[in-house]
């Protein structure tokens, strides 16, 4: 996964008037924390903050920070962003700061792939577990956990112990927690002539 870099800047102050100043100007209230640190307030501009999640991994993908302080030069993903249900515009971005040699913990979106038979015979495909948890090397953080669907008849189910993960992928979930799975009827063959 490609490492991108953003700039940040520390954040003087908090609150509600605080983040709304800095939001009307274009700038992002956040803060970054992680193992060893206390928590720091910082301010990132919405445009690279949108850049820098945008493309492979999304809000998991790796970001080094330019600026900051003693933070600069820090590798950190996105642990939690609140978005403005209307417009979509970023309200605050909690960073956390991570080791390239330890393992973190991240919810990666579920995407099936394929076409199903169970589809072909006039079944429906549900998708019951959107995101996983899992564990891994914050280098190996997969973009989307890809289901192939491709061979999954009516009333059968994928569930998380039947998926095929990339290496040095664990999933966290219950392997018996159900993935996706195809409802409907089987097409009914036409009764015999008399």
């Amino acid at each position: 996964m490609e490492q991108k870099t953003m700039s940040i800047e520390l954040r003087e102050g908090s609150g509600k008037g605080v983040a709304r100043k800095l939001r009307a100007q274009g700038v992002v209230p956040g803060v970054v924390y992680g193992k060893g640190i206390d928590p720091v307030s910082v301010k990132v501009a919405a445009k690279d903050l949108a850049a820098a999640i945008a493309g492979e991994g999304g809000v998991n993908s790796l970001i080094t920070l330019a600026g900051g302080g003693s933070l600069s030069g820090s590798t950190v993903i996105v642990a939690d962003m609140q978005r403005n249900p209307l417009r979509g515009d970023f309200l605050h971005v909690d960073f956390l700061r991570v080791s390239l040699d330890e393992k973190v913990k991240v919810h990666v979106p579920v995407v099936a792939v394929g076409t199903c038979a169970g589809v072909k015979e006039g079944g429906m495909l549900e998708v019951v577990t959107y995101s996983l948890d899992v564990e891994c090397l914050p280098a190996a953080i997969p973009e989307a956990i890809n289901v192939d669907v491709t061979n999954l008849a009516i009333g059968h189910t994928i569930h998380v112990s039947g998926l095929v993960l990339p290496a040095g992928v664990k999933v966290l979930n219950d392997p018996e927690t159900p993935v996706v799975s195809i409802h409907g009827k089987a097409k009914e063959e036409a009764p015999a002539a008399e």
